[in-house]
């Protein structure tokens, strides 16, 4: 994954020049499916988990943006964004990549769609914009900012959750045995509900979860499975809808849950019919066999600037010790 997720902070970074959050803001007040829709694609190539999403979900809203836009945003812009895009397909292939970021689109404009039928107060905040983005221009050199953002704020937001899935796949690959997910598991129907039990409740950005589902299909688990997974870890968790719940209400907060899980078994099942498991896992074994000289030199950089966040707190930790000492 190393090369494509370097890329695709440096991507995420060249992003952040261009598309700013007053600019995402701007495009997504009223009612109707086009600011919806607007959300859910503007949303795709942003890298925000489902954590860091939801301040941004906020401003939206005091920036009088939709019910329907505003939850649109919600769904599809933690499933999806340009490095864990790139390292999707790294893992598992550009058909699985690609049908993936569309799953992310679809089910964002579903949810938001819901959404706004169940609650359809569109009025947004009167407030005044009060953001740091709203007032002037930030100061320094714009491209050293963006390579900031792309390598220093946004790795900082994944390198726990991302070293901590790292971890996740290598165990499972490791110590799970080849048939236990397609002995007591199975495929399906079955198997996407457990996934959805699974995803749901807990937190796991959408670049954090790539190596976990490409652990499990390795193991058994069918693609649709594994998809259902990419898809509700990283959209759903208990912030999410606590958030959800809190700016538009208890009903939207279950609107909201209910389109994420049906969506999800729905591309789910579509997926298993697009994409056989045994081609998936052959091509996913053949990649990870693949690997050049110069990959193994993007894994030891990657991994420095995962690990660098945690040697900071640690160093300064560290300090205020030796100083409370002196």
């Amino acid at each position: 994954m190393a090369p494509y997720l370097l890329f695709g902070f440096f991507m995420a970074g060249i992003l952040s020049m261009f598309i700013s959050p007053r600019l995402v803001e701007d495009h997504l007040g009223g009612r109707g499916i086009w600011p919806i829709m607007k959300a859910s694609l503007l949303g795709i190539p942003l890298p925000l988990c489902s954590c860091s999403v939801i301040p941004v979900a906020a401003s939206l809203r005091r920036h009088r943006a939709g019910h329907g836009a505003t939850s649109a945003f919600l769904i599809s812009t933690p499933q999806t964004g340009v490095d864990s895009l790139l390292a999707t397909v790294s893992l598992l292939g550009p058909v699985f990549a690609i049908f993936r970021t569309l799953c992310a689109f679809v089910s964002g404009v579903i949810g938001g769609g819901i959404v706004d039928l169940i609650s359809p107060d569109a009025d947004g905040s009167d407030a005044a914009c009060e953001d740091p983005c709203c007032g002037g221009k930030a100061q320094g050199n714009r491209f050293v900012r963006a390579m900031q953002h792309g390598f220093g704020t946004l790795v900082n937001d994944v390198s726990g959750p991302l070293l901590a899935g790292l971890v996740i796949a290598g165990l499972i690959s490791a110590f799970v045995p080849e048939t236990l997910f397609t002995d007591h598991v199975g495929e399906g129907l079955p198997a996407m509900l457990l996934m959805l039990a699974l995803g749901i409740p807990i937190y796991v950005c959408a670049t954090a979860s790539i190596p976990i589902a490409a652990a499990m299909i390795l193991k058994g688990v069918s693609p649709g499975a594994a998809l259902v997974f990419l898809m509700t870890g990283p959209a759903t968790n208990a912030a999410a809808i606590t958030t959800i719940w809190r700016l538009f209400g208890p009903r939207a907060g279950v609107a909201f849950l209910f389109s994420v899980a049906v969506t999800a078994l729905g591309s789910g099942l579509l997926m298993d019919i697009w994409i056989p498991a045994t081609v998936l896992r052959v091509d996913i074994v053949v990649t990870a066999h693949r690997a050049a000289p110069w990959k193994s030199a993007a894994a030891v950089i990657l991994l420095v600037l995962l690990t660098l966040p945690w040697l900071r707190t640690l160093w300064r930790k560290a300090c205020n010790c030796i100083s409370s000492a002196a």
